[in-house]
């Protein structure tokens, strides 16, 4: 097995603004897709949503010693980072048909570096 870090992206003012329905509906979706990861031979290791942008605290810096703290993200960006999950999987090619899957807008499919 290898693990794959996959980074969800979407519209931040579309979930700012969903209905409680819709948080369910989304939320429905997604437990759905973990039972399907299960079902192909692959394991959900951890997941979790993130709070919006706005409550990001970025650091810059820190490898020379001299790290500036300032609130917000790196970058401003329609698409933000707003959840991930960790898998377990045979290799790469069931992590991207895992991650075609995924209710989201946007997936960044990234192995995990041997340390």
């Amino acid at each position: 097995m290898a693990r794959y870090v996959f980074l969800i992206y979407g519209d931040e003012a579309q979930m700012a603004n969903a209905t409680p329905e819709q948080w369910q509906q989304m939320m429905d979706a997604h437990n759905a897709w973990g039972h399907s990861v299960h079902e192909a031979g692959a394991t959900i290791v951890a997941g979790e949503a993130l709070q919006p942008t706005p409550t990001a605290t970025a650091v810059r810096g820190g490898l020379s010693g001299s790290a500036v703290v300032t609130d917000g993200p790196f970058a401003e960006s329609k698409e933000a980072l707003g959840g991930f999950y960790l898998v377990d999987a045979p290799d790469l090619d069931l992590a991207l048909k895992l991650a075609k899957t995924l209710p989201a807008d946007g997936v960044e499919v990234r192995p995990v570096a041997a340390t």
